[in-house]
Formats: structure tokens, C-alpha cells, sequence
């Protein structure tokens, strides 16, 4: 591995001694407004067009790998919600899944449960994609939206700390179960929010969507062909702005997905060319209607099929202790940024694991930038990276 990254500074060196008198170097970052994060971009530019893009990562490494191989599975939770920190229900779904299937106890979580998690996951993928979207719009120029979705996304935090008493990293979903019931009158709160909330999103989307201005700053630029998306690892709104109809909700089906009834939005190149700035921007605000749609689904299985009884408790199956059988299990979810997973290496009589990797959607999303950073402005760069929807949380880890 240090051969690798030996060769990899030497290339790197190479490539900037070999900067001709009509070319620049740039640093983009890592502060900057419109990498969001401290990600840094090495620029070689000639005039304004861009020839090549160098990312330099770890600005924010925090090491979630060892950390979580030096506590138990239970004491991890909290540092998933610091991976994609805009999503931290989707993330710690994610890899309590996978604890729950090396237990043998996923089928006998309750359906309440589920129906909870799909639900506060979902509010949370919205909230997630008013971020993308509203960010969009301030990196190319447009004011309103961004405020409008921090507007509405505050009534989703709200909620979210309603339930679990945080308004960000939530610590909520738990193996074998919640940290709690969802409050009285959740449900009612919850869909006066959706009420509420429809035309707001028509509003916002007339607003960006056919914007001429908008469309000639991100449509045919950026265009991602789907065998260099598929090639790079890429996932998400990014894979499927291409064209490529992949969801893990609807692949694996795991959790209650399967039982509720929702489409896939996928690029269709209506305003430009398949896979372009456009498309990622589109496939977000159509995620965001499905979600919509999912909400309302699991809002009615909780008013009548699994309604709240006095004797539900909802740490039921909650294990005192995580003591698994040696093995190697992947498990993934569908993370509002793409494929999240984690791979385990369980240890016998312990409830430590051996080995855990987190594999990020951002990281492999941020990888494509290099690709399609080639020959474009310094501007269209900004709309490029902001299309790419990135937590620094989550590619450094």
C-alpha cells in the first residue's frame, strides 16, 4: 500500500513540474463556500478552461474505521451519525441492519418498528436533498431557493428532534429496535407537515426547474454517460440521472419497502444531454415527491394496521450484549447520497468487532469529478462539483 501511495506522489509531482508557461495552478479550497467542505482542488487551468482536476482529501478524517473496531456494536451508532451528517437516520439504518442479520433477529422486528425507521428515514432523505438542492441553487446564483429550503427543512428537524431529543446526529434507530416510541400525535404532526409542505415543493421546483437561467448553467454540462458512472462505483441520484434505474430500496428490498409503493425517477435528458447537471439536479426533486408518497404510506400502516398499543416497547428486542459468531457480512442501504455499506469482521466471544469499513456513496461520487472536470470553465466546474452532492463527513471518515 505505501508503494502505491509512493507512486501516486511521484505521478503527482511529475504532473505539476510539468506545468507549461501557459498553464496555472489554482487551489479551490479547502476553504471554500462552493466545495462544501473542506475538500481541495488542485486546478490546472489555462486561462479560464480547466485541464485538469487534482482533490486532495483527510481534511476531516475523524477515523470511524478503528473507532468503531474499539467499542462494542451499540457505542458505534452515535459515530455513523457523523458519516454523511445530513442523513444520520439513513446511516445508522443501515448499519444496524446489518448487526440485526448477523444476529438471526431481523425477521422478528416488529412491524411498528420498521414502519418508524422507513419513516424517519425518509423525512430525513428529504431534508437531506433541500440541502442539495437548496446549496445548488446559491453555488450558481439563485438566492430564494436556498432560503425556501432551509425554510421547510427546520420543520423536518423539528420533528426528528421531537422524536429522538437531537436535532442532527440522532442516535435514534438501535439494534433490535428505537430508542423510543415516536411522540403522541407524531403522526398528526407529521402529516400536517406533508399538507403543508406539496405546494411548497411544486413552488420550489417551477421556481429552479424551467429558470432559463438555471437551465443554461447546468444543462450539457457535466454529462456523466452511465458505463463511466457504473465504472467509477458511483451511486444514487448520480447513477440514476444517468439512466441507470438502480435502487436499493427496490433491489434489495429490505425493511418494509417492499410493501409500499413508489416509483424510481431517473434522467431522461429533458433539458439537455442524458446525465448532465440538470438531471442530478431533477432526479433529487423527484426523489424528494417519492418520499413524499412513502411518508403517507407509513403514516396510514401507523393510524391502522400497527397503531400504538400500551404494552409495545419498542426496545424489545434490544440485546444487552452483541456477542457475535466469527464471520464476514456486507450489508448496504440506500443512503439519500447512494450505496451506503459496512462491511463487519466479527470476532468469537466479544462483542468488539475484528474489522468494520464503511463504504461512503460521496467518496466514489467524488471520484468521477476528476473526469468530468476536463476542459470545461472554472464556472461550470462549480456547478459540476455542486451537482455532485458531497458530505466531507463521509469521503474523509
Amino acid at each position: 500500500m505505501n508503494d502505491i501511495y509512493q507512486q501516486g506522489l511521484r505521478n503527482y509531482q511529475a504532473r505539476i513540474d510539468a506545468v507549461s508557461s501557459q498553464e496555472m495552478v489554482i487551489n479551490m479550497g479547502p476553504q471554500h463556500p462552493s466545495t462544501h467542505g473542506v475538500l481541495r482542488l488542485e486546478l490546472i487551468t489555462d486561462g479560464e478552461i480547466v485541464k485538469e482536476i487534482i482533490p486532495h482529501l483527510g481534511y476531516l478524517h475523524r477515523c470511524f474505521d478503528k473507532h468503531a473496531e474499539s467499542i462494542n456494536y451499540t457505542k458505534s451508532i452515535p459515530f455513523t451519525d457523523r458519516l454523511d451528517y445530513l442523513s444520520s437516520m439513513n446511516n445508522s439504518h443501515a448499519f444496524v441492519m446489518g448487526v440485526e442479520r448477523m444476529l438471526g433477529i431481523a425477521d422478528k422486528i416488529p412491524k411498528r418498528v420498521e414502519y418508524i425507521r422507513v419513516l424517519v428515514c425518509e423525512l430525513n432523505r428529504i431534508a437531506s436533498h433541500l440541502i442539495a438542492i437548496g446549496t445548488y441553487g446559491i453555488d450558481i446564483g439563485a438566492f430564494t431557493p436556498f432560503m425556501w429550503c432551509f425554510r421547510d427543512r427546520e420543520h423536518i428537524m423539528n420533528m426528528l428532534e421531537w422524536a429522538s431529543g437531537s436535532r442532527m446526529l440522532y442516535n435514534y434507530i438501535w439494534i433490535g429496535g428505537l430508542f423510543y416510541d415516536i411522540p403522541v400525535n407524531f403522526e398528526q404532526r407529521c402529516l400536517e407537515f406533508i399538507h403543508y409542505f406539496e405546494p411548497k415543493l411544486e413552488e420550489l421546483d417551477q421556481l429552479l426547474s424551467t429558470n432559463a437561467i438555471f437551465i443554461q448553467r447546468t444543462a450539457n454540462i457535466g454529462v456523466l454517460p452511465a458505463d463511466v458512472a457504473i465504472n467509477y462505483g458511483c451511486s444514487g441520484p448520480m447513477l440514476r440521472a444517468s439512466g441507470v434505474k438502480w435502487d436499493l430500496r427496490r433491489i434489495d428490498g429490505y425493511s418494509v419497502y417492499p410493501e409500499l409503493d413508489f416509483e424510481i425517477p431517473v434522467g431522461r435528458g429533458a433539458m439537455g444531454e442524458l446525465g448532465d447537471c440538470w438531471d442530478r439536479y431533477q432526479v433529487r426533486v423527484e426523489e424528494v415527491k417519492e418520499s413524499v408518497k412513502i411518508i403517507k404510506q407509513c403514516l396510514e400502516r401507523l393510524n391502522s394496521d400497527y397503531k400504538r398499543t400500551i404494552d409495545f416497547d419498542p426496545r424489545g428486542l434490544v440485546p444487552k450484549k452483541v456477542n457475535l459468531k466469527a464471520q464476514d457480512y456486507y450489508v448496504r442501504a440506500e443512503n439519500p447520497k447512494g450505496e451506503l455499506g459496512f462491511y463487519f469482521v466479527t470476532a468469537e466471544k466479544t462483542d468488539i468487532p475484528r474489522r468494520v469499513k464503511a463504504r461512503g456513496p460521496s467518496f466514489n461520487n467524488l471520484s468521477v469529478l476528476s473526469e468530468l472536470g476536463k476542459g470545461v470553465l472554472i464556472a461550470d466546474l462549480i456547478a459540476i462539483l455542486g451537482s455532485l452532492d458531497i458530505v466531507l463527513g463521509e469521503v474523509d471518515r
